[in-house]
């Protein structure tokens, strides 16, 4: 726990991941463009400073959790940014979701002031973040990786070195398309299953014992059967991630008939509800369609972090 660290984006699972470094005891200066958010984060022990190249200098390495690339360039290279507080030899941790060649590049911007990089966005939700269970994947240089596995660790329950810089953001591309595909999905075998004149809790119950379960079925459908679409995710946020992959897809020569047909379906629920509405109102999409609402009683409106055991 010698290193420090600042912490720089608040938001739904920046601030969850802040909170549990500061819990196990590291010393962690925080920023947010929202004073509420950092007062959140210094009433559990964080300290607080003016601007991202502040926490940066007091602390010698820096996390950032943001919502875009262009955010991240922002915060990394801006007059205020890290570049300009961050010591040679220090340690930029960029835990946000990139692109490939996004992340390549600022991580090059970094090394030219003579600042490492790790790549380490986070896969599971915010509800796994909140209990510190959440899974880190990893690229980078490995002594590095092992210099900083600490706050990882206490970060996250799994952390996986995918490779070089670069490599976690294909793999976290990856994950992020799944789950929006295995959610349209969802949303059409609870139509199914409503149409035909099935109990909702109960196919719930008997889909998670099957071999049609999903992580995706087991959290954001119970947030469909409850109505409250909860998830801390946007639409906005989902057709980011889709595009990375289309990206990718394109680049590596891989048709993406799946991807790009989820694709379209965000963005018509985007048309529909809002680029801010929660990812898992793309089921809505459906519900307004057939003119039934998919709910059932006994289910939470947010997503329930784990029980230790």
């Amino acid at each position: 726990m010698s290193e420090g660290y600042a912490f720089i984006g608040l938001g739904h699972l920046g601030g969850k991941l802040a909170a549990s470094l500061v819990r196990n005891g590291f010393a962690v200066t925080v920023f947010d463009r929202d004073p509420a958010a950092i007062e959140r984060l210094v009433a559990l022990g964080a300290i607080a400073a003016g601007n991202p190249a502040e926490a940066a200098e007091r602390a010698g390495n820096a996390i950032t959790c943001l919502p875009s690339p262009k955010a991240s360039e922002a915060v990394l290279a801006s007059p205020d940014g890290l570049l300009n507080g961050l010591p040679a030899g220090g340690t930029w941790i960029e835990m946000s979701t990139n692109g490939r060649d996004e992340i390549v590049r600022l991580a090059g911007l970094a090394s030219a002031r003579g600042i490492e990089t790790l790549e380490c966005p986070v896969t599971g939700g915010v509800h796994l973040a909140a209990a510190g269970k959440i899974t880190a994947l990893v690229g980078g240089d490995a002594d590095l990786y092992g210099r900083h596995r600490p706050p990882i660790d206490a970060m996250c329950a799994k952390s996986f070195l995918m490779g070089p810089i670069g490599s976690a953001a294909v793999i976290k591309v990856i994950t992020n398309m799944l789950a929006f595909i295995h959610l349209v999905a969802a949303g059409e075998a609870l139509m199914l299953a409503r149409q035909g004149g099935l109990d909702l809790a109960q196919a719930y119950h008997a889909i998670v014992a099957s071999s049609g379960n999903s992580f995706v079925h087991e959290t954001e459908r119970q947030l469909i059967l409850n109505g409250s679409y909860d998830i801390g995710f946007t639409m906005d946020l989902a057709l980011k991630d889709l595009g990375f992959a289309l990206g990718m897809g394109r680049d590596f020569g891989v048709p993406m008939e799946l991807a790009s047909r989820v694709n379209a379906i965000f963005e018509q629920g985007k048309a529909a509800y809002g680029g801010g509405a929660w990812s898992t109102q793309i089921v809505k999409l459906l519900e307004d369609a057939v003119g039934v609402d998919l709910r059932a009683p006994g289910f939470p409106a947010r997503p329930e972090s784990p029980k230790d055991e």
